[in-house]
């Protein structure tokens, strides 16, 4: 493992020590996967529940049982698992659909309506940025999605020939869901994030991520990474799936923060997504997504990606979305910002802590080979499945 790399648990954990935390790792000691609880900064093995996070989060009376962190066997230390002396971090979920929603800010729609109308050309982003911010900008901001004066804003922009495909779904009674990554194949907290070797525009995406139950109920939330690829989408929507679904270009963790009496959804309207990129070259951007300015609620989000038409029975995690689009420029006046091998990206805010990953080529990160499959053998072999 490359020592200027590993993370501490002070830098990853929440501010608050009281903040109720599971997640996932890969233990040396009991050869494969386990749900954990962080407990005083340990990792506390919660196979004796579960097997699985999707079984974990589905249990009725979980934060009840959780509050007995001495009936669990302790794994090792949180400093342990990110310096890869007992394992490694896992994103902290296994067989849970990895939904995201898009295009749920005011400046982010901007930002697609400009990959769109710039067809994924980056050196064409400015000039369009210039002309359709003064519009779109003070047309958007505030806008409630779904809304009679959005229907209002939406005639007047078609009517301006200034109408697009994002901005239907941005502020029309519809959102965005899309499949952001499969089921296990989403990535850590520590660990490297994938950009396709195609794309030369491209960006993080800091978001809050629900962890939603099978029944729909919303648990939990995390942070997540929605590696984007600003050239290929923008050259047509329908490339979305290469654009969003590569080789490690989803990041989730570091843990799922349960709701409880000190942390509930309320709570989590309030809080401010930080994102701080640091290059090898010296280069440095950071921004701040403000949960508050989201154009649709948390719930009304989780009821169109799960609902009587379309059912999640392992349960689901869901993107919410950012408003933050980096436009910072990098290689010259104009060119905007793009990510270079070697970048950290760290997404945080207090109440979630920070997910902290690098950048490299997606087909130079470590393939994806642990499926469902696997889970299962390993599993199986573990005497577990009857806990899943």
């Amino acid at each position: 493992m490359n020592t200027d790399r590993i993370l501490r648990a002070e830098t990853i954990l929440p501010e608050e020590a009281d903040a109720l935390l599971v997640g996932r790792v890969w233990s040396n000691a009991a050869g494969g996967p386990c749900p954990v609880l962080v407990s005083n900064s340990r990792i506390l093995d919660l196979t004796s529940l579960a097997a699985t996070m999707a079984t974990l989060l589905d249990a009725e009376d979980l934060i009840a049982r959780l509050r007995e962190p001495r009936a669990f066997p302790d794994l090792g230390s949180v400093d342990d698992f990110l310096a890869g002396r007992e394992g490694i971090l896992l994103a902290p979920v296994d067989l849970q659909a990895v939904k995201a929603a898009g295009v749920t800010f005011a400046d982010s729609m901007l930002e697609r309506v400009i990959e769109e109308q710039a067809k994924g050309d980056a050196l064409r982003a400015q000039e369009i940025r210039s002309r359709l911010a003064p519009v779109l900008g003070d047309s958007l901001r505030g806008l409630v999605a779904g809304s009679p004066q959005a229907a209002s804003v939406k005639a007047l922009l078609q009517e301006m020939g200034l109408w697009s495909q994002y901005l239907e779904v941005g502020i029309g009674p519809d959102a965005e869901i899309f499949t952001k990554a499969q089921p296990m194949s989403a990535v850590g907290c520590g660990a490297l994030v994938g950009l396709h070797p195609i794309s030369s525009w491209n960006n993080p995406e800091p978001e809050v991520v629900l962890a939603v139950r099978a029944d729909g109920r919303i648990v939990g939330a995390t942070l997540g990474n929605d590696v984007n690829l600003r050239d290929v989408e923008g050259r047509s929507a329908l490339l979305l799936g290469k654009a969003k679904d590569n080789n490690a270009s989803c990041a989730i963790g570091p843990f799922i923060r349960l709701f409880d009496q000190a942390f509930t959804v309320e709570d989590l309207r309030r809080v401010k997504v930080a994102l701080t990129v640091e290059g090898e070259d010296g280069f440095q951007m950071s921004g701040e997504s403000p949960m508050e300015a989201i154009s649709r609620s948390p719930e009304n989000l989780v009821s169109q990606m799960l609902n009587r038409s379309h059912q999640y029975p392992d349960g689901a995690v869901l993107f919410l979305g950012t408003m933050f689009a980096p436009v910072k420029d990098r290689h010259g006046a104009g060119l905007g910002f793009t990510h270079e091998i070697g970048d950290r990206v760290e997404i945080s805010t207090p109440k979630l802590g920070r997910l902290v990953n690098w950048v490299e080529r997606s087909d130079a990160c470590p393939e994806w080979t642990f499926g469902t499959t696997a889970l299962i053998r390993n599993l199986a072999a573990r005497g577990l499945l009857d806990r899943v």
